[in-house]
């Protein structure tokens, strides 16, 4: 569970320093950027620490990403009075539901094992 929370971090990181160094430019782009870098992660993750891992292992990190994600933005807007949607982007963007999905989704991509139905 420690690997799951220390590559989301690592991938939360990452995705506020796209936001901030490719947003001023372009709102798309950055939305580009940030899905490329949860796919990144989730590819270091899966071959790297999952190594065994199933399509469901996948999906469950996947669900633990989102949630955190979720929880962090909710928190900083709590926290600083006002709206911050970094991480999985704004409820205008037309890419936040791609953002959303990638969360989930991602890490399952790479899984290396599908289960075996039990007869």
């Amino acid at each position: 569970m420690l690997g799951v929370l220390g590559f989301w971090i690592v991938a939360a990181l990452l995705v506020i320093g796209v936001h901030a160094c490719v947003h001023p430019m372009s709102a798309i782009d950055c939305d580009i950027a940030k899905l490329v870098v949860i796919v990144g992660v989730s590819f270091v993750y899966m071959r790297f620490i999952a190594r065994e891992a199933t399509v469901d292992h996948g999906l469950f990190v996947g669900a633990i990403w989102l949630a955190l994600s979720i929880v962090a933005e909710l928190a900083t807007s709590a926290h600083s009075g006002h709206g911050w949607f970094v991480l999985i982007g704004s409820p205008d963007s037309v890419l936040r539901n791609v953002l959303m999905f990638a969360w989930i989704f991602a890490p399952s991509l790479f899984a290396r094992h599908r289960r075996v139905a039990e007869e």
